[in-house]
């Protein structure tokens, strides 16, 4: 019996060592693919991206014209937006990029989101704002870059979201977690889409019209709880929303 058992034991670290590199194997597959798409899309659509401003530039073209090459234009920033997140979010969840949470700075974080989303805010007349007392300046543990991403694509959402008022970030602290609302005046969350913004590639049909491909929340999500915290919203429709996200002190 106890032989039988070890030939068991044996047979099952075999399997499960040929499992590991397999894994290992898939998992370099995975690295080489996100490498090629991200290396042989770049070029093609900077030079639309190029060519569509160069073409709206002229002055032979029809208003019928004009028109279409700022569609190119547009739909070829949505694919390069689409294609940077998707190979954002593959290299996650793949492994090959790992969260490297550990004590930062929430005012440098902070700081910098407001700095790089204050333009966008004010061309759309919006005002962006950030915590105005010094509570900003303490620490949690999160990746700096990674939760900035997050940050950026809940900002990003408020922003795009709110056609006049404000986007306001917040910051509050327990012993346990370090929080970041992000409060807009714009046009709010259904109770039935509150459960769903969170999903890959969800957008709801009130908004189908306008820009976006529906992943930036569902990255922002695995950003977040990869370094052991979450995010959750409240809403009211018309009024506005609240992102918060919750990152751990310690």
């Amino acid at each position: 019996e106890v032989s039988a058992l070890e030939s068991r034991f044996a047979d099952f670290l075999d399997s499960s060592l040929a499992s590991k590199a397999n894994m290992a194997e898939e998992k370099d597959r995975i690295k080489t693919m996100i490498s090629d798409i991200s290396h042989q899309t770049k070029t093609p659509i900077a030079n639309l991206l190029l060519y569509s401003e160069l073409l709206s530039e002229g002055e032979e073209l029809s208003p019928e014209g004009k028109e279409s090459v700022e569609m190119i234009h547009s739909q070829t920033e949505k694919l390069r937006f689409l294609i940077d997140s998707l190979v954002k979010l593959s290299r996650l969840e793949s492994g090959i990029v790992a969260i490297d949470a550990k004590k930062n700075s929430l005012k440098e974080l902070l700081d910098s989101v407001v700095t790089e989303l204050g333009v966008k805010a004010s061309e759309k007349g919006l005002k962006l704002t950030g915590p105005s007392d010094d509570r900003s300046d303490v620490e949690a543990v999160f990746d700096m870059k990674w939760t900035r991403e997050a940050l950026i694509n809940i900002v990003e959402n408020a922003i795009k979201y709110t056609d006049s008022g404000s986007v306001e970030i917040s910051l509050s602290t327990t012993a346990v977690f370090a929080r970041i609302d992000v409060k807009d005046s714009g046009i709010g969350i259904s109770e039935e889409d509150s459960a769903k913004v969170f999903q890959r590639f969800y957008r709801s049909s009130e908004v189908s019209q306008r820009e976006g491909v529906g992943i930036g929340l569902y990255l922002a999500r695995e950003i977040i709880t990869d370094e052991g915290g979450y995010i959750k919203l409240s809403s009211v429709k018309g009024e506005g929303t609240t992102f918060s996200i919750f990152v751990p002190v310690n």
